[in-house]
């Protein structure tokens, strides 16, 4: 008889924490105290708060566990596990609460501030089920939606409900789901396909990566219902290979599928086929766009193809095409079940239901969060992230990665919505968020994504192979304190010409980061290039290092650890000290800042 589950977060990033030893420690001593019988692990996927992994959450009393190591797992089943005492040193502070004003000393995870802000409809089960059993997945009615359709609904009353839910896609754009259906379902062809793009490639996003870790039934689910509303009866889920678990759990839910009769001829006895495989991406970010995903699919180099003709009529080997990512699909078999009307409810006038962002920068809960469209930056940074550490104070916010724009301080409460983002000449992008703080130079992060996109250009079209290059030379040449004011007239031209001339949306989205660090953070540029300092102390070649005489004890630490010692002793002696001061030749320093690291009384600034 099972009397208590303990549940294992197997998401990418508890595994990198070392989630499996701890799994494997729990089954030793579980075994050891002759507790097999009693109690149940299972291996989850993410639950969020991926900075306090490696995470394990004990039920029925709902324990957290928070950072938990192998070395600890011996004390948590002896003490929790076999005589009912919670290891209170180990449980997440925020669900810990005085003895005397909680029966049991705990606080539910969803009445935390992290979690009671949030709705969850895309991770609905990420952290609750094991994601490599279908039984699972079914006792959370999981399949339902999909038996709905095929038994009691027409393919036009799909698309007709999802339309009406107002979903959009999640991968960037934003275009209305239920269109892009209907524009495919009326095409005549011997053969339809689906297509889920897990090609995740903007930096710091893991959004899709979680959902297929976790529930990737449930995008199974979704494909067989968009393909039984077009017509189409074979899938592909193009992932990246850099995702092994996700490819890995989807492969065993894809075969369990087919065992149940969920994937293959005739499901639910409704003579309706549909099947579907996983073709995996080398990792090229261009591969993200929906014309280049089919064409790598299809063998070739990943190159967007010019449209018209759109995938809907002419996509995966010419044959009429619908393409979702993994959070649209995600919200599918909800939105069957619930119906459109209580999707609807969710967000704003033009963006309904819910986003998910993967949270990350500088902010103290770095994680999953999914919240309603409309919800404040605000409210995500301070009410669900926690807040800047080390006192900082917020700067900006990335959104929508290399293709996207930044929100800054002055517009945190700005409700996060599609045509919000798009009026600030940012874009939601798949729901990459990174905060930044006061210490970040904005013309080294428009910088960082030029890099990026640079690399992962495809070559084909000249506005983006070489515009892309040349905007990444002009900043260069103003970081290293260079650069004229015509050259940031001339940057800004090249941008909008860039974004008016690509072929595709990697290099029509490219200039986004250089556009709105122009826009908000102008006074940055200009203090590179009149007064060749950079404000935030970022820039290696316009930094100066000094050490502040009155202040240096004389220890020589600095000296000794200079890799081309440019830092000698001088004939001045502090008050109060005993050794001469220490100065640093700035003609020969490379400026790599070992000294400032290693200075115990931080006499040693940059400027």
């Amino acid at each position: 008889m099972i009397r208590s589950q303990v549940l294992i977060c197997g998401g990418t990033g508890c595994t990198s924490s070392g989630s499996k030893a701890i799994q494997e420690a729990f089954r030793e001593h579980i075994d050891a105290n002759g507790l097999s019988g009693e109690i149940k692990l299972v291996q989850t996927g993410c639950f969020g708060l991926c900075a306090l992994g490696p995470v394990v959450i004990v039920y029925p009393e709902g324990t957290f566990y928070s950072q938990v190591k192998p070395s600890d797992v011996k004390e948590i089943v002896e003490e929790h596990l076999l005589k009912g005492r919670i290891v209170d040193r180990l449980v997440y502070d925020e669900t810990s609460t005085p003895k005397e004003e909680l029966e049991d000393g705990l606080v539910s995870l969803n009445d935390t501030d992290f979690y009671k802000a949030q709705h969850r409809v895309a991770l609905r089960n990420c952290g609750v089920i094991d994601p490599e059993n279908i039984d699972e997945y079914i006792a959370v009615d999981g399949y339902a939606a999909l038996g709905k359709v095929l038994t009691e609904m027409t393919p036009e009353d799909v698309i007709k409900c999802v339309s009406d839910s107002g979903l959009r896609g999640r991968g960037g754009g934003g275009f209305p789901t239920g269109f892009k259906w209907s524009l495919c379902a009326p095409n005549k062809a011997d053969q339809k396909y689906v297509v889920c793009n897990a090609d995740e490639g903007d930096p710091g996003a893991f959004m899709d990566r979680s959902v297929l870790e976790g529930d990737p039934h449930c995008i199974i689910e979704a494909m067989a219902i968009c393909g039984y509303a077009i017509g189409a009866t074979k899938g592909y889920v193009y992932v990246r290979a850099e995702y092994p678990i996700a490819v890995h759990r989807l492969q065993i839910a894809i075969d369990q599928a087919r065992e149940y009769g969920l994937l293959g001829k005739n499901i639910f006895d409704s003579g309706f086929d549909f099947d579907m495989e996983i073709r995996l991406g080398a990792g090229a970010f261009v591969c993200g766009e929906e014309t280049a995903l089919m064409t790598s699919i299809e063998g070739n180099r990943g190159e967007p193809r010019p449209r018209p003709p759109f995938p809907a009529v002419k996509g995966l080997y010419g044959k009429p095409t619908v393409e979702n990512n993994v959070e649209t699909f995600a919200n599918i078999p909800q939105i069957l079940l619930k119906g459109a009307d209580w999707f609807a409810s969710m967000g704003t006038e033009k963006s309904k239901g819910t986003k998910v962002f993967a949270l990350g920068g500088k902010i103290k809960h770095t994680g999953l969060v999914e919240v309603p469209m409309g919800t404040t930056l605000r409210e995500i940074i301070y009410d669900i992230g926690g807040g800047i550490p080390n006192g900082k104070k917020f700067k900006t916010a990335q959104t929508g990665g290399p293709s996207g724009g930044c929100i800054p301080a002055s517009r945190i409460d700005t409700e996060i919505d599609y045509d919000n983002l798009l009026a600030m000449g940012c874009m939601m992008g798949s729901g990459g968020l990174i905060v930044m703080d006061e210490d970040t130079c904005m013309v080294d992060i428009a910088k960082f994504f030029l890099e990026f996109t640079v690399d992962e250009s495809c070559g084909k079209c000249t506005p983006c192979r070489v515009g892309t290059k040349r905007l990444l030379e002009m900043l260069d040449k103003i970081t290293q304190g260079k650069g004229t004011m015509e050259d940031l007239d001339k940057l800004e031209e090249l941008c909008y010409y860039i974004k008016a001339n690509s072929a595709c949306g990697l290099g029509q989205t490219a200039p986004n980061p250089v556009l709105a660090t122009l826009k908000f953070f102008r006074d940055e540029y200009i203090a590179h290039v009149q007064d060749k300092k950079c404000p935030a102390g970022v820039c290696k070649d316009l930094l100066t290092y000094t050490i502040d005489k009155d202040k240096c004890i004389g220890c020589g630490l600095c000296a000794g650890n200079c890799p081309v010692s440019t830092i000698h002793k001088t004939d001045y002696t502090a008050p109060g000290h005993k050794l001469a001061s220490y100065e640093i030749d700035p003609s020969k320093c490379i400026k790599c800042g070992v000294c400032m690291s290693k200075c115990k009384v931080k006499a040693i600034s940059k400027q």
